[in-house]
Parts: structure tokens; C-alpha cells; sequence
């Protein structure tokens, strides 16, 4: 069994209840798919210290809220991944894509038009059920 990887990662909503979602490098894993933007939780911060150190380094907004959505434990056959995911429920900055990577808004209904990678299937749901 491959160690797992703790993975922080952020529902960004905007006032207008449409979510962030960012396109992955092509050289990474699942690369050209798209993602909620967040990152690995690196030794000894928590899991929102690091989630709002990816969504200002990745995004370039300053998280001001979140509260915990799921954790998900998802097997790729080369990995695993631990996705501890949170609503950001307040933040400030327009959000864009610093590494290069291209972002979009899209509302809850459009997600599943996106290209995701396996393990956000389940964070897909649980934005839909909440808007349900």
C-alpha cells in the first residue's frame, strides 16, 4: 500500500454561488483535467493553514472563511489520496491563476461538464446535494 497523501482542498464560492474550478499542468497526475484548487498539507500545519497557503499561492485570494465539506480517501493505482475538502465561504482577492493554470466560475449545475479527476466525483456530489 503506497502512502497516502493528505491533500487540502477548496470549494471557492463567490457571492453569486458560482464555484471556482482550476485546470490542472498537463505534466502532473490527471494533468488537463479540472480541479478545486488547493494542495498537499505539508508537516506540521493544519489542514486549513495549508489550504489557505495553496489558495493564495495557486489562486492569489486570502481565504477570511471556511468550514469542513468531506474527506475523501480515493485509490489510484500510483497513489493515494487523502482529499480533505472545505467551503471557503468568504474571501478576498479575483482569483486567477498564478502558476499559469486556467481557471473558470462555473455554476453548480455545469460542474459535471468538466473533466474532473476520479476522486472529485464525490465532492461533486456533495456541492450538488448541499444546493438541493
Amino acid at each position: 500500500m503506497s502512502r497516502v497523501i493528505h491533500v487540502a482542498v477548496g470549494v471557492v464560492r463567490r457571492s453569486d454561488g458560482k464555484i471556482l474550478i482550476a485546470r490542472r499542468p498537463d505534466h502532473l497526475h490527471m494533468g488537463g483535467r479540472w480541479e478545486f484548487p488547493g494542495g498537499k498539507v505539508e508537516t506540521g500545519e493544519s489542514v486549513e493553514q495549508a489550504l489557505t497557503r495553496e489558495l493564495h499561492e495557486e489562486v492569489a485570494i486570502e481565504v477570511q472563511q471556511l468550514q469542513p465539506l468531506l474527506k475523501i480517501q480515493h485509490d489510484y493505482e500510483e497513489k493515494t489520496v487523502l482529499l480533505d475538502t472545505w467551503q471557503v465561504t468568504a474571501f478576498t482577492g479575483e482569483a486567477k491563476g498564478r502558476e499559469g493554470q486556467e481557471t473558470a466560475w462555473v455554476a453548480v449545475q455545469e460542474l459535471k461538464n468538466y473533466q474532473f479527476p476520479d476522486a472529485n466525483q464525490a465532492i461533486i456530489e456533495a456541492i450538488e446535494a448541499a444546493e438541493a
